[in-house]
């Protein structure tokens, strides 16, 4: 208790030295609680959006997910509406199939732009396929040609809070009929999924001259059997495409992916914050040695009055464990409030792995750079210790 003392009453008697040798280990611990809950953030916000597509929903998407690619590294995309058409014929009874390809344009309306939207040319089925909902009017059918569903942000820009349905707008040279507004879906990957128009995918070919897919959307008719869905459609699409032009990925194969990719991210970005874990214990180290050398007559006589070399080695192994674990915590405080503060405009999620993950670091990091002063300390001699200058 004694030598824990001595070690609380050395922090207090520097106070600005003892934060400004925290400060490295609080900047630390603060960037590893602050990255990663960042990243955990993305990875429940992805998951969300994920499964509010639906459990039974399938994505077919050009290329193999790890699959070879061409000598210049891009995956040619081979998929063709005629692999659409006879996905839902040959899975009437299993599934609802829809098409999709996807552009950027400019629209405008009036003398307002709308620059960088998204224009999804998608079938009719698209909105049951992957549960889309309008808030208001309706979405196109079969007979319909040059109409469009906006999104929320196109609305807004476009139209402000005057009527919507039933204006018209250019998108990209050709004019278009406002018929709906989807609900908001918001963003991700910083990508606003508002900011989209939706146009019969038979104009958006005609239009951008495009007769290959970017993704094709299955939505099983039950969660029980989207493992026979996947297999079937990978069948068909073989019969026509290689392995390697291809990917049938359900809904539990996106989260798996999206968990391993995030999980990587944590680990590199949490390795790289910690790095400025390693420079504050890098710190202590030194000011611990500074202090050694400060207190060599205090040391001497210590040890002359009977002091073991032991309880001088704890004496500062326990300051430096203190100042890297007092900055453990407050960089935990911090890296907690300004993620909640972030939260307002992003999603972030402080994991409870990360905050013990923060503070066994910073504590360790204090005992590794500590022990080499200590150490140094308890091997002074006395004499020569109660004899410097």
């Amino acid at each position: 208790m004694e030598t824990i003392n001595s070690a609380l009453t050395a922090i207090l008697a520097n106070k600005l030295r003892s934060f400004l040798t925290m400060l490295g280990i609080v900047i630390g611990v603060t960037s590893v609680i602050l990255l990663i809950s960042l990243v955990t953030g993305l990875k429940t916000y992805i998951t969300n959006q994920i499964q509010e597509l639906g459990a039974n929903l399938l994505i077919v998407i050009p290329g193999r997910i790890g699959g070879a690619r061409s000598p210049g590294g891009v995956q040619a995309n081979r998929l063709e509406f005629k692999d659409a058409v006879n996905l839902r014929s040959k899975l009437a009874s299993e599934a609802q199939v829809s098409a999709a390809i996807q552009r950027n344009a400019t629209l405008k309306f009036g003398n307002k732009l709308d620059k960088g939207v998204a224009v999804f040319g998608v079938e009719t089925t698209y909105p049951q396929v992957i549960s889309l909902k309008l808030t208001e009017g309706r979405f196109f059918n079969q007979s319909d040609r040059k109409v469009a569903v906006i999104g929320t942000t196109v609305k807004n820009n476009l139209f402000g809070e005057g009527k919507t349905t039933g204006q018209i707008i250019d998108v990209a040279g050709i004019k278009y009929t406002v018929i709906g507004v989807l609900g908001p879906r918001g963003a991700i990957f910083g990508i606003d999924l508002d900011n989209s128009i939706y146009i019969p995918i038979s104009s958006s070919q005609k239009q951008f001259g495009i007769d290959r897919l970017n993704t094709i959307y299955i939505s099983a008719n039950s969660a029980d059997s989207v493992k026979d869905v996947q297999q079937k459609a990978t069948n068909l699409l073989k019969k026509r495409l290689s392995e390697d032009e291809f990917t049938v990925q359900t809904q539990e194969q996106t989260l798996s992916t999206i968990s391993q990719v995030t999980g990587v991210l944590s680990l590199a970005l949490g390795g790289i914050a910690a790095i400025s874990l390693i420079v504050g214990g890098i710190g202590i180290m030194n000011i611990m040695l500074v202090s050694v050398t400060e207190r060599t007559r205090e040391i001497g006589l210590r040890k002359a009055v009977g002091a073991k070399p032991k309880d001088i080695r704890n004496q500062f192994l326990i300051e430096a464990i203190t100042l890297s674990g007092l900055g453990g915590i407050i960089g935990i405080i911090l890296g907690v409030v300004i993620s909640f503060i972030i939260g307002r405009f992003f999603t972030t999620t402080v994991p409870w792995w990360s905050v013990i993950l923060s503070f066994g670091f910073s504590t360790l990091v204090g005992v590794i750079f500590g022990v080499a002063p200590a150490i140094r300390a308890s091997r002074l001699d006395p004499i020569e210790a109660l004899r410097h200058e």
